[in-house]
């Protein structure tokens, strides 16, 4: 399965462990970041997302998740 990246245009071959998946991928050409969606195979769903949406949470989101468990 191919899918082109929405910033640069390169096709990104995510093969088949993608069938069913949610979640991040990133273009090794651009490094731009795209979140798919797939289902059974098919791409239901492609869009560009932002680095920050992928980051490691910072101290303070840490302790405050800490706190409220």
């Amino acid at each position: 399965m191919e899918i082109n990246c929405l910033s640069c245009g390169h096709k990104v071959d995510i093969g088949d462990a993608y069938d069913d998946f949610e979640g991040a991928i990133k273009c090794f050409v651009c490094g731009g970041f795209l979140r798919i969606r797939t289902e059974q195979g098919q791409v239901k769903s492609v869009k560009l997302a932002g680095a920050q949406e992928f980051a490691p949470p910072s101290e303070s989101e840490t302790e405050d998740k800490a706190r409220t468990l």
